[in-house]
């Protein structure tokens, strides 16, 4: 049994009480064995804290199940409950073959590798492939139940920032919020000719979700500028004429306003001012902004007019090896359960650095049963390996930069970090190749190390 079978038989056993995501966490660890301690120095939450989460689930499942469920005797418990849930099942279904001959016997926990989707975009919501990483996700739930709440959500790309962010909207949701959620890359060019003509674009947009009628020439006033205008247009029209529900307002793909030094160093003090008046005004505080991006901005700004100095900051980290043993267990690979599973994943996690996509692909074709661990390994940053189109795509896009091309041959060129140019360094970031320390950057994992010294090294002779 996976984990991910534990989990939905517990959400069934307890159906009127949802888990939260630290539930989900302690459940997870103990069924593969994990002490409190461990499972303490692996979330950041404390021993105690821990403990009252296990020992308010082993309750809750006590009084579900009608028997005491205590950490030690919770495979047996849950192993019982499955079998009885099967022979049900299968009771069932056999009373239904007998009455309509033509229905056909489907055994209800077959696992089908055909089923699994390739990696591709944001992981669906209610997908057994999506890898909680606490505390992010309850923090980010948390905060945005706060009145004028600010929420920054920083990583390169593929990394699981869209996935997040959509669990976080579903949470806003559940809690009848209102949700404006406007991707930055959907813009054509021409809208990032003047700050003037971005902040209607943003205003039309922002109305039509919240099925207003955009009336910007009511509230626009060029005297006034174009920051005030929108302020007014906000706080006149579009908070006003909501219901008294909270407004979330998601952006997505802001990196792409740092490109446009003339919109952005207007833009990006004005959505702080705004979240600072929720301090002094109401109406400011039914707004909740959630700011999402691949890099640190690369322009400058007074550290009194960055939005990025305010709120709070969520950074992705790469995924642990015991993450990426769960997540090899929800693609129905049994071979990764156990301490000599995670010995076995181990070098793919050290391959690709607990990168999300990476493993994801990894563990996907490790289900088809295409290759073994070690030959995927092996070929992984050759022509014919797994991960050879995400490869040229990278070198594609460092070829048309030759500053790129030029910062990621000194990155390779030596094991110790480098100093680089500041927007080389965040592109670099940004496109997931490098980690950065301030300007220093090292490679991102050893599959890039690789496979760049290989074409780059070509490039260079």
């Amino acid at each position: 049994m996976t984990v991910e079978d534990i989990l939905q038989a517990v959400e069934t056993i307890l159906q009127d009480k949802p888990l939260a995501s630290i539930q989900y966490f302690v459940l997870s660890q103990s069924w593969l064995g994990k002490t409190y301690g461990e499972m303490a120095e692996e979330s950041g939450y404390r021993d105690n804290y821990i403990k009252e989460v296990g020992s308010e689930l082993w309750q809750d499942l006590s009084i579900a199940l009608g028997k005491k469920i205590t950490k030690k005797n919770l495979h047996l418990a849950l192993k019982k409950y499955l079998q009885d849930e099967i022979g049900n099942r299968e009771n069932q279904s056999q009373q239904e073959f007998s009455e309509e001959s033509n229905l056909e016997m489907v055994s209800p926990d077959s696992f089908s590798a055909s089923k699994i989707e390739f990696p591709s975009g944001p992981v669906p919501l209610g997908s057994p492939l999506y890898i909680n990483r606490p505390p992010l996700e309850e923090l980010v739930c948390n905060e945005i139940l706060y009145p004028g709440c600010l929420i920054r959500i920083k990583a390169p790309r593929k990394t699981g920032k869209s996935s997040l962010l959509n669990r976080m909207i579903a949470y806003a949701r559940e809690q009848g919020y209102q949700i404006v959620y406007l991707d930055f890359q959907e813009a054509d060019q021409d809208v990032f000719a003047s700050l003037d003509k971005f902040l209607r674009w943003f205003c039309v947009n922002v109305s039509r979700q919240l099925n207003l009628l955009p009336c910007l020439d009511d509230f626009w006033d060029m005297e006034m500028g174009s920051k005030v205008s929108c302020k007014i247009y906000f706080e006149a029209y579009l908070l006003q004429y909501i219901d008294n529900s909270p407004l979330v307002l998601a952006l997505n793909e802001v990196h792409r306003v740092f490109e446009h030094p003339n919109i952005a160093q207007d833009f990006l003090p004005m959505l702080r001012f705004w979240h600072e008046q929720a301090k002094q005004d109401q109406i400011w505080q039914k707004l909740r902004m959630v700011v999402v991006h691949t890099t640190e901005i690369y322009i400058p700004l007074k550290l009194n007019q960055s939005p990025f100095n305010v709120g709070i900051t969520i950074t992705l980290p790469p995924l642990t090896l015991n993450q990426v043993q769960n997540l090899a267990l929800s693609y129905g690979l049994n071979c990764a359960a156990d301490s000599e599973g995670a010995k076995r994943l181990a070098p793919l996690q050290t391959m690709v650095g607990g990168h999300p996509y990476l493993v994801s692909l990894a563990l996907y074709h490790l289900c088809q049963e295409e290759m073994t661990l070690e030959v995927l390994l092996e070929t992984a940053s050759t022509p014919v390996g797994i991960y050879s189109q995400h490869l040229r795509e990278l070198l594609s896009l460092l070829q048309k930069d030759p500053k790129l091309m030029l910062a990621m041959q000194q990155v390779i060129a030596t094991d110790q970090k480098v100093e680089l140019d500041a927007i080389a360094a965040y592109k670099l970031e940004s496109m997931g190749l490098v980690k950065l320390n301030g300007n220093q950057a090292h490679v991102m994992c050893e599959l890039y190390r690789l496979y760049f010294s290989q074409q780059l090294g070509k490039h260079s002779g």
